[in-house]
Order: C-alpha cells, then structure tokens, then sequence
C-alpha cells in the first residue's frame, strides 16, 4: 500500500477524536495532569496532517520497517551490528582504562604519586642537620642517615652557637597554635611546591 492510497485525513481526525474522548475519561478518572497530557497525544495526528508532515512520517516509518526486515533476514546486516557492539565495547573499555590513568597519576591520589612522600633533604644539609638533632636527642630529619664516619670536633665558638632547627617537622608533631600556616604548608607541600 502507498501513501497516496490512504484517505489520511479521515483517519487522522478519527484518531484525534478518539483520543479526545479518552482524555476527557482520563482526566475525570486520575486528574487533570494525566488528561491533558493525554489530550496533547490525541492532537498530533491532525497536526502532522494539517502541517503536511505525514509523507515524511510515511517514509521514515517505512524505511524502518525495511531495515528491521532485512535485519531479521540478513546475516551480514548481523555482522555490521555486531561489529558496531564491538566498537562500543571498545571505546568503554578504553575510556575506563583512560580514567584510571589519570586517577593514578594526579598528585594526591591513593596510587602512586608525583611527589615523593618524604622531602629529600640535599646531601650538603643531610650532616649537619642530623648531627646537630642527634647532639640533642632528637629525632633526625625524614631522608636523613647517621653519618658513618665520626663528625669533626666543633670549636668552642660552634659549640656555643645555637644549633640550628630542623627545616621541617612532621605535621603532627607540630602544635596547631604554632604555626598559622600550617594549612597553607600542607598545601604547598601536596602541590610539590614547597
């Protein structure tokens, strides 16, 4: 049957009228929301046939109904649409694999990090700051080795000089009323900066 074989304009009103007289039960029976919704469905018939939309409508119904039919028939039309799930699988997969990259590698993530966990501490500062904590009893700096070999004797101008304090201490150990940058520090320090 073609297009110009069908009188669309008594069908199209015939289904508007018919979903008219629903609508009005509708809405009498669940309310006003479900009976106008359902009034605006009964009004695109004769919309689409007072617009001259229906020879589009037409074509795309009947372009679809070929495709399914060839669909169900051919088995290299199967083909195609599992090589078209293939590819979908393909791009989740690999949109996945994507994203814990990039989880791994921004700085502050459970994974490994950009930024090393404890701030290296230059070879040349390494001696002396260990041996001026060790002289005190305190705990050495993170990174930082006991000397191997004995220190040098200091002068009695270095003995009187106050030791030197240490260039960071663990945030714990740290009071929270003596620093008011702590929070900035910490920042800092997950950004790599400081």
């Amino acid at each position: 049957m073609s297009f110009g074989q069908i009188a669309w304009l008594p069908l199209c009103a015939g289904i508007t009228g018919v979903g008219l007289v629903l609508s009005f039960l509708l809405m009498r029976r669940r309310g006003a929301a479900a009976g106008l919704r359902a009034m605006g469905w009964s009004l695109l018939p004769i919309a689409a046939y007072l617009t001259g939309a229906l020879p589009t409508l037409w074509q795309i119904g009947t372009a679809i109904v070929s495709f399914v039919a060839g669909l169900a028939l051919n088995p290299m039309v199967w083909a195609g649409v599992g090589v078209a799930g293939l590819s979908v699988l393909l791009f989740l997969i690999s949109g996945f694999l994507r994203g814990r990259r990039l989880r791994s590698a921004a700085p502050g993530s459970s994974g490994r990090s950009a930024t090393p966990a404890t701030p290296a501490v230059p070879a040349s500062s390494a001696a002396p700051a260990a041996a001026a904590t060790a002289g005190q009893g305190r705990a050495s700096l993170p990174g930082a080795t006991a000397p191997t070999q004995p220190l040098p004797k200091r002068t009695p101008r270095e003995q009187a000089a106050p030791a030197p304090a240490p260039a960071a201490r663990p945030a714990a150990a740290r009071p929270a009323a003596d620093d008011d940058f702590s929070d900035i520090e910490d920042i800092l320090k997950r950004r790599g900066i400081g």
